[in-house]
């Protein structure tokens, strides 16, 4: 049977406007090369060279022969207009490109369909090219491989996504959902379940419910419990079944994030075809700057054995052919690494042996899961989200209390980082809030020690919701100047005066000086 393994997607969502690059890339004479998508055939009109070696649509090749049975690869794609050349673009290891241009195609006025074989080899990325000297269309292309039928796994995959009063988000990534997974043509389609846990009880369940989406009311539990909620729905406790077979997969993403589709039938087919070693391996999805489309923020990491954690990657721009490479070629398969909850695709045999998350609200859920159920992980260039960036948004109730109790919790039931040596950043890192004066900061550095010294019986019985309200009662919090203290204001005016007069300031050193017992 021809088993499809990735679409090449011609286009994306607008906040991509600018960074077509992730798609693709014209090339060519100034105003000869020319491209334009075409909606009605959901695919592009282009004069010149279209080059589809790109984050999106180069296929990842030495991942697909690590992870999966493949044995045969081959490049479907739809033409119509002028004669056009196709040509297999391949990148190896040093990010260098070689080409191998097939014979000229005779595209008529008539859509021609045309299967290319992709011989395998050691290349880490391969791609199409397109060269036109007219105009021509473009549509339908996708990387498949023949395989037999028996060799494709049963693959059912419940998405479970937590929301708190973030409609921006959630509503139009369930229309997503809707219309280019369920609506789709692809082997996921008949297979795949969404459950919306609405932790903010603020959505219209039965406007927004179909036949392939669940929104599920549940309390104020945080992320932890949204997705531990999830996780139950696709166990058995809720609408649990596609078709009257369990789900094999849950995966697990954030609510406020711009989903690319696509992402999800790779995943899919991926899971689908996933070799000896790797079909018991959860899938993580990278997560991508919403602000920076094109800039990879992180995919996989790993908890480090002096406690916290680090990321296997640095931020790159994925737009550019050398980045694309080392994001394929950096190994993530440490002995501690885990796979934070933006896209998280965990297999159920997994969640029924190592049992659900731990009761944490928010922070350090996904590092403690990973480090108790010790997966590997599978990751590729296109299985993503677009997330706002973390730098900047420190909250002391947050990145304070909530990592730090949290963060000691998942070293002690799981064993991954040394104790004593977290403990002296820890009472570093109290030292230097006191010196920067953030009193509440440390104020809540200590209330994370406090609660964790009260042991497991008092995190069963904890209402994380209430003490998210007040911890959050103590974030510093910036205000108008002039609604400042009178009396800080007056001592503001009088240092201001005092740094602006030399005179003042040398009879105060030199008083100072005569105060010195040497």
């Amino acid at each position: 049977m021809q088993f499809k393994l990735a679409n090449i997607v011609f286009a994306a969502s607008d906040f991509l406007v600018g960074h077509e690059d992730l798609l693709f890339r014209t090339v060519g004479v100034p105003g000869v090369a020319r491209v334009s998508y075409v909606a009605a055939e959901r695919g592009l009109e282009f004069v010149g060279k279209l080059d589809l070696l790109t984050y999106f649509n180069a296929l990842p090749l030495q991942k697909w022969l690590q992870y999966t049975l493949l044995d045969n690869v081959s490049l479907h794609v739809e033409l119509m207009g002028s004669d056009c050349d196709i040509v297999i673009a391949r990148a190896n290891n040093q990010a260098h490109v070689q080409t191998e241009t097939l014979a000229n195609m005779y595209v008529s006025q008539e859509w021609q369909s045309f299967d290319v074989p992709v011989s395998l080899d050691d290349s880490v990325l391969v791609g199409m090219q397109l060269v036109s000297a007219g105009s021509t269309k473009v549509r339908n292309a996708y990387f498949f491989t023949e395989v037999d039928e028996s060799r494709v796994r049963p693959i059912r995959l419940a998405l479970a996504t937590t929301t708190f009063n973030n409609e921006d988000y959630i509503k139009p990534n369930i229309e997503l959902v809707k219309s280019q997974v369920l609506g789709s043509d692809e082997p996921i389609a008949s297979a795949f379940h969404m459950f919306v846990v609405d932790n903010g009880q603020s959505l219209d369940a039965a406007a927004l419910a179909s036949e392939g989406v669940s929104v599920v009311t549940n309390p104020n539990v945080g992320g932890a419990g949204g997705f531990a909620r999830g996780m139950l729905e696709a166990l058995g406790e809720g609408e649990s079944h596609v078709g009257g077979e369990a789900f094999t997969h849950v995966l697990l993403m954030d609510d406020d994030v711009h989903v690319f589709p696509e992402s999800f039938i790779r995943t899919f087919n991926l899971l689908s075809l996933a070799n000896a070693t790797y079909q018991d391996a959860c899938v993580q999805g990278a997560m991508l700057k919403l602000q920076e489309p094109n800039m990879q923020f992180e995919d996989v990491s790993f908890a480090k054995r002096s406690g916290g954690y680090e990321r296997y990657k640095t931020t790159a721009d994925i737009s550019t052919l050398e980045n694309m490479v080392n994001n394929e070629t950096t190994s993530v398969e440490g002995g501690q690494s885990y796979g934070a909850w933006w896209y998280s695709c965990i297999p159920v045999s997994a969640i029924r042996e190592h049992g659900l998350p731990l009761p944490l609200f928010i922070r350090i859920d996904d590092v403690e899961y990973g480090m108790r159920c010790r997966p590997i992980y599978m990751c590729m260039g296109g299985i993503c989200v677009w997330h706002s960036q973390f730098v900047g948004r420190f909250r002391a109730s947050v990145d304070g209390y909530q990592y730090a109790r949290n963060m000691l919790i998942a070293m002690a039931c799981d064993g991954f980082a040394d104790e004593r040596i977290f403990m002296l950043k820890y009472w570093r890192n109290f030292h230097i809030y006191l010196r920067f004066m953030a009193y509440e900061t440390a104020e809540l550095w200590l209330d994370a020690l406090e609660d964790y010294l009260k042991g497991p019986e008092w995190l069963s019985a904890a209402d994380g919701a209430q003490i998210m309200r007040d911890n959050a009662a103590k974030n510093e919090k910036l205000v108008p100047v002039e609604e400042l203290d009178p009396a800080i204001m007056a001592q503001l005016e009088i240092n201001q005066d005092w740094l602006g007069h030399e005179e003042l300031q040398r009879s105060a050193l030199a008083k100072a000086a005569e105060s010195l017992p040497y």
